[in-house]
C-alpha cells in the first residue's frame, strides 16, 4: 500500500465475468480500498449516481454498455472520478473515446494484481 495520503478510497469495479468483479473486490479491499462491484454496467451507473466513488475500474467489452460508453458518461457526469478500463483486447478500443476528448488509462487482461495496485498508487498521487 502507498504511504501517499489516499484521495481514492471508493472504488467501483465492473465486468460482465462475476469471478473477475470478486477478485478485484478481494484484492483492493484486502489493500484497505472500500469496493462495490457490479457484473451489469447499468446497475453500476445507477448505483454511481447515488453513490459517486472515486475510481472505476472496469472492463471495456461487456454485452449491456461497453466499458467505453460507461467510461464517458462517468467522466462526463462525475468528472472527479478517475477511470481505468482493462480489456482483452488488442484492437483500438478508446478510438471513439479519444475522438470525443477522453483519455482513459488502458491496461490489458490477464492483469497481474501488482500492476493494478501500483496503477492505482500512481492516481492516489496524482489530483484529479
Amino acid at each position: 500500500m502507498s504511504t501517499v495520503s489516499r484521495t481514492i478510497s471508493l472504488v467501483c469495479v465492473v465486468d460482465d465475468e462475476a469471478v473477475i468483479t470478486k477478485s478485484l473486490s478481494l484484492i483492493l479491499s484486502g489493500e484497505g480500498y472500500r469496493v462495490v462491484s457490479f457484473t451489469n454496467p447499468l446497475e453500476a451507473l445507477q448505483h454511481m449516481r447515488a453513490h459517486p466513488p472515486d475510481l472505476l475500474i472496469s472492463d471495456v467489452m461487456m454485452p449491456q454498455m461497453s466499458g467505453v460508453d460507461l467510461a464517458i458518461h462517468t467522466a462526463r457526469t462525475l468528472p472527479r472520478c478517475r477511470i481505468l478500463l482493462f480489456t482483452a483486447s488488442t484492437e483500438d478500443v478508446l478510438r471513439r473515446a479519444r475522438a470525443d476528448g477522453h483519455t482513459f488509462r488502458l491496461l490489458h487482461k490477464p492483469l497481474h494484481p501488482s500492476e493494478l495496485l501500483r496503477e492505482i498508487d500512481g492516481m492516489n498521487e496524482d489530483s484529479p
